[in-house]
């Protein structure tokens, strides 16, 4: 989840992008345990959720599914309440960006882009993540746009290292899906997380001046995630107050892992390959 505190939805004409204003927590190494714990639930949820997904099934469907398995393991909802949103999943369908609100009015059909993002609050700390799931056969741009996107996840994941900087990351993003015809939405970020849902630093995936340049150290915990759309980069707000959608309708996808700062690369916190379907 993107969201940030100065994008609330009382305050969705105030600027997306926020500035940084508080350091960046390094974990020690029993809260970086806690958070592959937190993280393997996020991921095994994630990982059964594109199994069970089908056709006529609802987002609130989807809903009621994560959050029972996240409080199954022994964790709480990270989304849930979370200034008021009331879903324990983001889902969204097809031209909608982020912070889709879960609906037994919205039915998943067949050739849709879903895209379902969670979080699992465990023993005081979060993880954060995100797939885009193609429900059944869908087009030949639509399963381009999904390859690129995890693939611009990837392309960011694999600059982060200790001595590396936000840049590094957001170009290695941005040439990816920029080559492949595609535009990176500016209006949302990555964020740290931990102990908060959302932490410095943003996790920009656009080369920008208008944040500070991190760098990055052993420890940090990021939650990385591209969003890409099949056309304009722009945005605009729902009458609900949280969903995003394209501005010209465009189809749009997304992938986040929890990502682990360590002195020679990273740890993908959140890797669904890890877990295995329990149910």
């Amino acid at each position: 989840m993107n969201i940030l505190t100065d994008l609330l939805p009382q305050a969705i004409n105030s600027p997306r992008v926020r500035k940084q204003s508080r350091s960046v927590e390094i974990k020690s190494a029993r809260e970086i345990e806690i958070m592959r714990q937190a993280s393997r639930i996020v991921a095994t949820v994630l990982k059964e959720v594109s199994e069970i997904v089908q056709p006529g099934m609802t987002t609130a469907d989807l809903d009621a599914y994560a959050e029972k398995r996240i409080r199954d393991m022994g964790a709480t909802p990270s989304f849930k309440g979370y200034h008021g949103f009331p879903g324990s999943i983001c889902a969204c369908i097809n031209n909608e960006v982020v912070h889709g609100i879960p609906s037994r009015r919205k039915t998943i059909r067949q050739g849709d882009v879903l895209k379902v993002d969670t979080g699992a609050y465990f023993e005081g700390f979060h993880g954060d993540s995100c797939i885009t799931i193609g429900v059944g056969k869908v087009t030949p741009a639509a399963e381009k746009l999904i390859r690129v996107a995890e693939e611009a996840l990837y392309k960011g994941i694999e600059q982060v290292k200790a001595g590396a900087f936000l840049l590094d990351l957001a170009g290695a993003i941005e040439d990816h899906v920029k080559a492949n015809g595609f535009s990176v939405v500016e209006d949302y970020t990555g964020h740290g997380v931990g102990r908060n849902l959302h932490e410095e630093p943003s996790v920009f995936n656009f080369r920008t001046h208008q944040m500070p340049n991190v760098k990055l150290r052993a420890g940090m915990t990021l939650a990385i995630e591209p969003i890409v759309n099949a056309g304009s980069k722009l945005t605009r707000v729902l009458g609900d107050r949280w969903t995003v959608v394209t501005c010209d309708r465009a189809l749009s996808a997304q992938f986040e892992h929890t990502v682990l700062v360590t002195e020679t690369g990273y740890e993908i916190l959140t890797d669904r390959n890890l877990v295995q379907r329990s149910r």
